[in-house]
C-alpha cells in the first residue's frame, strides 16, 4: 500500500522537535545564491547567511559538484583513518596562517572544546596542574557545550544545569585593566573574539588585542582566537587577526568554513602540538571526508583578491543603504561591525522593537538576525550580488515604512 506524503510545517515542529529553539513561522524548502523560498512560494532575500554559515549563499554550483564528487568516492572513514581531503584541507589552511597544525571537528563548540581542553592540558605538562585559569569576557558566545557554554560570558546559557566547570573567569571587553586585575600565574589561557558576535557585533580594538598579546607573553599563557564567525572571509580578510597583526596560539574555526556543510578546525602550532599523546582527545566526524572536500572547495573560491576585496566593497554598499533609510526614519544609533558581519544598533527607545522589525522584514520578504536586545545583525553570503543588496535594504525599507508610518 503507498502512503500519501504527508506535509511537514511550523507546526510539525511543535509536535517532533526538542523546543530548545523557536523557529520562524515559514519552513524554507529552497535555496539559490542569496535567496530563499519557503513552502507557499514566497521568495526571501537572505541577510543571515544561516548565521554567518552559508559564505558563498546557498547551493552553490562549485560547492555542490564538489559534494555530488566526493560522494561517489568516500563518505566516512572515522578517526582510524586519514583521507586525502582532510589532507589537503589541513595543507591549505596551514599555508594560509601561522599555523602548522589542525584538527577537525564538526561545530564550533567541539572546535572550542579541543582548544580549552588543550590549553589546560599544555599549561598541566608544560608548568603544573595548577595553571588552568581560563579568562573570557562577558557577554561572549564559545559554543553550548557545557565547557564552552561556561567560557562563554552569558550566564543565561550557562545557568541551570548543575555545577559549572571551575577556573573560569570573566572580564570586560575591550577593557585591559579588568583583564589585568584578575590574570595571574595560575592562568592557562585567554580567549577572545576579535568580534563579539552575540555579544552585539563588537569589534575588538587593535590597543586592546596588542595587550592580550603582551599579557600573555608575560604570564606564559596561551591566547586562543575564536574566529568561528570571523573566520574564512567575513571580515574581508581569510582570518580576522590579519587585521591586527597579532598572532594567536590556538585559533578556531566552523560556519564560513563549510559553507554550509559542518566542519570546524582548531589551528596551532608545532611547540603547543609537541605535548600531544595520541588519546588525549578524539571525534569520530571530524576529518570526514565529504565536510573537507567541501571545505577544500570553500577556500579556494574565498581566498583570491576577487573574493576579499570585493567583502569590503559589499559592506560599503549596505551601510550606503543603511545611512539612506536611516535619513528617512532616525532608528539607528550605529552601524558597526567589520566585512559583512555588520550590526544595526537601534537607538534606545525603539530598540523594544526589534522583533517587530524584524517580523515585518519577514513579510516584505528580508531575513535579518539579532545580536543581544538592540542590535540587528547582517550575516549574508560574501559574494551577495549588489542586486540582492539593493533589493533587500528595499525591501527593509518598506518593512519599516510599515513599521513606523
Amino acid at each position: 500500500m503507498i502512503s500519501k506524503k504527508v506535509l511537514m510545517t511550523r507546526n510539525s515542529f511543535d509536535e517532533l522537535i526538542l523546543p530548545v529553539y523557536s523557529p520562524l513561522p515559514f519552513v524554507p524548502v529552497r535555496g539559490k545564491g542569496s535567496r530563499l523560498w519557503d513552502q507557499t512560494g514566497k521568495e526571501y532575500i537572505d541577510f543571515s547567511g544561516g548565521i554567518a554559515v552559508t559564505s558563498l549563499g546557498h547551493c552553490h554550483p562549485v560547492l555542490n559538484k564538489t559534494l555530488k564528487k566526493q560522494s561517489k568516492k568516500l563518505w566516512h572513514l572515522s578517526n582510524v583513518f586519514t583521507n586525502e581531503p582532510a589532507l589537503r584541507l589541513a595543507k591549505k589552511l596551514i599555508s594560509s596562517s601561522f599555523a602548522t597544525r589542525v584538527f577537525f571537528a564538526n561545530s564550533g563548540a567541539e572546535a572550542n572544546e579541543a582548544a580549552f581542553k588543550l590549553a589546560r592540558y599544555y599549561a598541566s605538562q608544560t608548568h603544573h596542574a595548577k595553571k588552568n585559569k581560563i579568562i573570557s569576557f562577558y557577554n561572549s558566545f564559545h559554543g553550548r557545550t557545557f565547557f564552552t557554554v561556561s567560557v562563554g560570558g552569558q550566564e543565561k546559557y550557562s545557568n541551570n544545569f548543575g555545577p559549572k566547570p571551575l577556573g573560569i573567569t570573566h572580564a570586560l571587553f575591550n577593557d585591559i585593566d579588568t583583564v589585568k586585575n584578575i590574570i595571574d600565574n595560575d592562568t592557562c589561557a585567554i580567549v577572545v573574539e576579535l568580534i563579539q558576535g552575540e555579544g552585539g557585533v563588537i569589534p575588538a580594538t587593535i590597543s586592546f588585542i596588542e595587550e592580550l598579546r603582551e599579557l600573555c607573553n608575560k604570564y606564559d599563557a596561551l591566547l586562543i582566537f575564536d574566529e568561528i564567525q570571523t573566520g574564512v572571509g567575513r571580515t574581508g580578510k581569510l582570518f580576522s587577526y590579519q587585521h591586527y597583526n597579532i598572532i594567536p596560539d590556538i585559533l578556531t574555526l566552523a560556519k564560513s568554513l563549510g559553507g554550509g556543510f559542518p566542519i570546524s578546525a582548531m589551528l596551532t602550532t608545532n611547540k603547543i602540538v609537541s605535548i600531544i599523546k595520541p588519546g588525549i582527545h578524539g571525534t569520530t566526524y571530524g576529518g570526514n571526508p565529504l565536510a573537507c572536500s567541501v571545505a577544500e572547495s570553500v577556500i579556494n573560491i574565498i581566498d583570491t583578491k576577487k573574493v576579499l576585496s570585493g567583502v569590503e566593497k559589499k559592506f560599503k554598499e549596505i551601510v550606503y543603504e543603511l545611512n539612506i533609510i536611516n535619513k528617512r526614519f532616525q532608528l539607528f544609533e550605529e552601524i558597526r561591525g567589520r566585512g559583512l558581519l555588520i550590526g544595526i544598533v537601534l537607538k534606545s527607545h525603539c530598540s523594544n522593537k526589534i522583533h517587530k522589525i524584524l517580523n515585518s522584514a519577514l513579510l516584505e520578504g528580508v531575513i535579518f538576525l539579532t545580536a543581544g536586545h538592540n542590535v540587528i545583525r547582517l550575516a549574508p553570503s560574501l559574494i551577495i550580488n549588489k542586486i540582492d543588496i539593493v533589493e533587500g535594504m528595499q525591501r527593509f525599507y518598506h518593512a519599516l515604512e510599515k513599521c513606523y508610518v
